[in-house]
């Protein structure tokens, strides 16, 4: 990744990395798990996922930065290395902890799917194997099945994102929904799912909407807004204030189209506030009828709806504005990376040219036809899609406008109807995590 630096360095370009990457657990004499995996935040409202100049150890000839880094490449083959260079992350590595979260017809679920003791091993993986191999054997015996999880009732849930210690959901017919999941490990909590840790009179975590249908936020790091302002911002760091748009959890309903709501009181210390309220409802002549899945991208919404790819200006995040729609066959879901969001509909797998925001072009000829596609996961260049009946189906994006099909994955008939996937990796070990309604 390439960043520029400090006043007082002159401002040169320079490697950045990841160099304060914190995640805490705490542990009780009791063995009581108090949290698990905490990012923490820093005085003026940051994760602690803090980002540094970084100069390698050594200076090569070769391996090194190339024009295709930085340039557009003559073959249109290097837009994972663009974000990559540019920081905007291309998901690869991407973490999925102690807990997978899953939404399904009636509850929201935390499933164990790594060991507690260091390392924390993915079970089932080659780390689990070498480094806990009874427990490995114990995994295999049972036919790899997961056997531990824990759940909260709730209405149809499709969309979920987990930040700190909370879950962040869209529960159809129940709306926007907020967990407290802080206590998901410890033995000493018998409910550890909860809606209200605190009195009914200090805290409502709902939203109640029509058709609540999906849920995005802007990070997934914890944050907290109301510090970043005044002397706790550090003018020395070149700290910069955060973008208004950090303030909300953007949530789709298909009947209301687009909900804000203002998270911050959730983070701010005091917990007899934390009565969540819209900051907007917007559906400015019909557009986001049916809106069922949505991304946030820089200051840019990427709305699927009835119309299509809707795509709403956020830069007022209180105004949003019609960028631009592009009609689709009955469109599933969407994924961005830098210039191209990935959209899977009724026909496949499609991509469109996000280069310029107000008239994004569909690539024509460049379909991978699919029978059953749902929602996806771009990482580096593959894209990863939730295919139905057809399990986990890869595609090649090295080259976005000439897709390939790379192969098709149903865990030997155990993936029978897919809906979701998310591509993580942990303690070095990739995983593709995929939601079937019959497989689980």
């Amino acid at each position: 990744m390439i960043g520029k630096r400090e006043k007082h360095k002159g401002g040169k370009y320079a490697p950045i990395r990841s160099t304060s990457a914190l995640v805490l657990s705490s542990t009780n004499s009791n063995r009581e798990r108090i949290y698990i995996q905490q990012p923490p935040v820093s005085s003026a409202g940051y994760s602690s996922q803090a980002i540094n100049p970084h100069f390698p150890h050594t200076v090569r000839k070769t391996e090194t930065k190339t024009c295709s880094d930085c340039h557009l490449a003559e073959a249109d083959d290097n837009n994972a290395i663009f974000t990559q260079t540019l920081g905007l992350g291309t998901k690869f590595i991407d973490f999925i902890g102690r807990y997978a979260w899953i939404g399904a017809e009636s509850s929201v679920t935390g499933v164990q799917v790594t060991e507690w003791d260091e390392p924390q091993a993915v079970k089932g993986s080659y780390l689990h194997k070498y480094a806990y191999p009874d427990w490995y054997a114990e995994h295999q015996a049972r036919d790899q099945v997961l056997t531990t999880g824990h759940s909260h009732s709730a209405s149809k849930t499709s969309c979920l994102q987990m930040r700190g210690e909370y879950l962040y959901a869209a529960s159809g017919d129940e709306g926007f929904m907020v967990y407290d999941i802080a206590s998901i490990d410890n033995k000493g909590v018998s409910q550890r799912i909860i809606t209200a840790p605190y009195s009914a009179l200090g805290h409502d975590p709902q939203v109640k909407t029509s058709n609540a249908s999906c849920i995005a936020m802007p990070t997934t790091q914890p944050i907290i807004p109301a510090r970043n302002k005044g002397d706790l911002m550090r003018v020395t760091n070149m700290e910069q204030a955060m973008h208004p748009l950090y303030n909300y959890a953007y949530v789709t309903d298909t009947k209301e189209g687009l909900i804000l709501v203002d998270t911050g009181t959730l983070s701010d210390g005091e917990p007899r506030n934390n009565r969540l309220a819209r900051a907007l409802t917007w559906n400015a002549n019909g557009i986001l009828n049916g809106a069922r899945h949505i991304k946030v991208g820089g200051h840019f919404l990427y709305i699927i709806a009835d119309a299509g790819l809707v795509i709403l200006n956020i830069d007022k995040p209180l105004v949003p504005v019609v960028a631009s729609v592009t009609p689709l066959n009955d469109g599933r879901a969407v994924e961005t990376q830098f210039r191209f969001a990935f959209v899977t509909d009724a026909d496949g797998l499609k991509v469109i040219d996000i280069t310029d925001k107000t008239k994004p072009q569909l690539i024509a000829n460049n379909t991978i036809a699919m029978v059953d596609a749902h929602k996806l996961f771009v990482a580096r260049t593959y894209a990863y899609v939730a295919g139905g009946s057809e399990g986990l189906v890869i595609v090649d994006i090295e080259n976005p406008k000439n897709m390939k099909l790379e192969a098709k994955y149903n865990a030997d008939g155990k993936l029978k109807d897919s809906h979701d996937v998310v591509v993580a990796t942990t303690n070095a070990s990739l995983f593709a995590y995929v939601a079937d309604g019959e497989g689980g």
